[in-house]
């Protein structure tokens, strides 16, 4: 088992990678406030994973409450989010109820949001189940739900105390989200590890084929990274920015198309694009580099090409990103594989080409 460590002084939290984890109650044993204890997973993940983990709690004498919510991006919103304080005061849960997430990124987002509102916070675990949320949206304290006019627009940081990553989970991820995933994995090479790069491109492969030892180490890897800038910067003053690569870009085109009909990390993907073709316009990466950055994620199985929203439609949802600052638009570019910055010099006439230049 790899094991890693959110260093926030007090709040600090272990992060443990490998398959079997939901069958393993001692982990859970000592992040338990009380015996007290809801959780929040959806109807896709709960007949995979619901009655393993009920198994492990009631090796601990614990009987959860469960709370299932529908699936998917579409109710990452404020009448979802009720239903889980609606469960927790119809059963008197308290203050020490600790609240476990299991499933994907809109799960744990929404539990922890409902973990820091609930009584004013509330202990909460992440058993993420898919590779982009054991990657990333797990580990950090995000919590969020979606607006009609932005991403992740209300939220709070609520730090879990434990972070499960169970591998084997994987085994039953569909495809596309397997590739989603892959797109977070390679955002933390571009952005700050180039041997990470040159390993991602000789496996690629393979994991696309859930090697599960490969697959640990990317989550391994990608975990570590996302440790020591959420270390670093907790509430995104700074480094932690760089985590956003693609993302400005990307959550223009969730928005714009209606949250569901592109999975997070395919937006994330063909955004990722975007900014590498701006970067390069600016003079920072050379056409090599971008295609590079098209190999790797084209091998991903993923989108390189955005949908035709129009450039002055994706500028009006960025405008709405939440690294505006002064009112003018930061973004996350390359100044080389491997080498992340924030930067609002970009002239908005080669942003508006360069999302042109990578639309179907």
């Amino acid at each position: 088992m790899h094991t890693l460590t959110v260093e926030l002084a007090e709040r600090s939290y272990p992060i443990h990678i490998a398959p079997g984890l939901l069958q393993r109650p001692e982990l859970l044993r000592q992040h338990l406030a009380s015996q007290s204890v809801a959780i929040v997973t959806n109807t896709t993940v709960a007949p995979l994973y619901l009655d393993v983990l009920c198994q492990s709690l009631a090796a601990l004498a614990i009987t959860p409450l469960v709370v299932v919510l529908p699936d998917g991006e579409a109710h990452k919103n404020w009448q979802t989010l009720n239903q889980i304080f609606d469960a927790l005061l119809a059963a008197h849960c308290e203050r020490r109820t600790t609240l476990i997430a299991l499933g994907g990124g809109v799960v744990g987002d929404m539990g922890g949001f409902a973990a820091a509102c609930y009584q004013r916070g509330m202990p909460f675990i992440q058993v993420p189940t898919t590779l982009l949320a054991q990657v990333d949206s797990s580990v950090g304290g995000k919590t969020a739900i979606n607006h009609p006019l932005g991403k992740n627009m209300i939220g709070a940081f609520y730090q879990p105390s434990l972070v499960l990553a169970d591998i084997a989970t994987l085994r039953t991820l569909p495809d596309r989200e397997l590739s989603a995933g892959l797109a977070e994995v390679i955002k933390y090479g571009l952005i700050r590890d180039l041997d990470f790069v040159d390993w991602l491109e000789r496996h690629m492969p393979a994991l696309c084929r859930r090697d599960e030892a490969l697959l640990e180490e990317a989550v391994y890897r990608s975990c570590r990274h996302k440790a020591e800038i959420v270390a670093a910067d907790e509430r995104e003053q700074g480094e932690r920015a760089l985590l956003n690569l693609g993302h400005t870009f990307g959550h223009a085109i969730e928005t714009g198309l209606g949250y569901g009909e592109w999975l997070h990390g395919e937006a994330v993907a063909a955004g990722t694009m975007m900014a590498a073709v701006l970067s390069a316009r600016l003079g920072w990466l050379a056409a090599e580099d971008v295609r590079r950055i098209e190999a790797l994620i084209t091998a991903a199985g993923l989108p390189v090409r955005g949908p035709r929203l129009g450039a002055e439609r994706y500028l009006e949802l960025m405008r709405h990103d939440k690294k505006v600052q002064d009112g003018r638009l930061r973004l996350v570019l390359l100044a080389a594989v491997g080498r992340a910055v924030v930067s609002d010099a970009a002239p908005e006439t080669e942003i508006r080409a360069a999302i042109e230049a990578c639309c179907a």
